[in-house]
């Protein structure tokens, strides 16, 4: 991929997992997530028997759809988090899976396909990795996640410095996330919406969050230099006036985006072709038709 059309610098990513690992995670958000996933998962009445992790962060998601009937690889991103040995483990990257097409029942990735700088082509490749009616479930950080954060320092970059940066990451939007499924391969596509707000003591407590979960800048386009102490007191300021609760304490917005997708087989549903219908919709409504004067 050309440099041009990057978004994020993937290394630094990782480095920034690395270094939350170490530290300690902060794993709520994850946590939610793979919850979900799995609730939706135990609605499906279907054994899958070769399951994919796509990119989960951490291991949790791929340690608890393993049992002694199912074949589990994990994709991890880095080797400290490749998870027990029950599971078949790798270290590779979202953008370019290692597995043979038609490898797996199921695909499953919780909050890493956010960060891919080609979300088209990482969905396309779940796709190949499917069987026939295999299923795809996962989770990513969608479009008003930290809209807080993200007006709180751009105002306070406007007033500083007289203009802004890329500081925050832009997360997809739900409304096209089906049809990303869609151009993908996947047949019957759902996309859905879960906001979730956690509230902080202040700005500066979020963003330990975000550096326990490996989620600080890494865009491409990010400035280089330290940012100015006085730019996040300022943003703390802003962000405290325009979202603190009664109690004092902000809001902070995380929006999950849930997504499933099944590979093509020719036992799935299929829209009725245009004009195919057996009865019209005025005798279905119990309706008189009426014709235009």
């Amino acid at each position: 991929m050309s440099l041009d059309f990057l978004i994020f610098d993937r290394a630094l990513q990782r480095r920034r997992l690395a270094r939350a690992l170490a530290a300690g995670p902060a794993e709520f958000l994850l946590d939610r997530a793979v919850d979900e996933i799995l609730d939706r998962l135990a609605a499906v009445k279907r054994r899958f028997l070769a399951i994919a992790d796509i990119g989960t962060p951490l291991p949790q998601l791929a340690a608890r759809l393993a049992n002694a009937e199912t074949i589990v690889a994990r994709l991890a991103p880095l080797p400290a988090v490749l998870g027990p040995p029950s599971l078949l483990r790798l270290v590779g990257d979202e953008e370019a899976l290692p597995f043979k097409a038609q490898s797996f029942d199921l695909a499953v990735s919780a909050l890493a396909l956010h960060n891919v700088n080609d979300l088209p082509g990482a969905l396309a490749q779940i796709r190949r990795c499917l069987r026939p009616d295999g299923l795809f479930l996962g989770c990513l950080l969608g479009g008003r996640s930290l809209e807080e954060l993200r007006g709180a320092l751009a105002a306070a970059e406007i007033e500083i410095a007289g203009g802004t940066s890329p500081r925050v990451a832009p997360f997809a939007d739900v409304r096209d996330m089906g049809g990303l499924l869609q151009r993908a391969g996947f047949a019957l596509p759902v996309a859905d919406v879960e906001p979730l707000s956690v509230r902080y003591a202040n700005m500066f407590a979020l963003l330990a969050d975000l550096r326990a979960m490996g989620a600080t800048n890494a865009l491409v386009e990010r400035l280089r230099r330290p940012a100015r102490r006085r730019l996040f007191l300022r943003a703390a300021q802003i962000y405290a006036r325009e979202h603190a609760d009664p109690d004092g304490r902000v809001r902070a917005t995380f929006e999950l985006i849930f997504l499933s997708g099944w590979a093509p087989h020719e036992s799935q549903q299929k829209p009725l072709r245009p004009g195919s219908a057996q009865m019209r919709l005025a005798d279905a409504l119990g309706a008189k038709e009426r014709t235009p004067d």
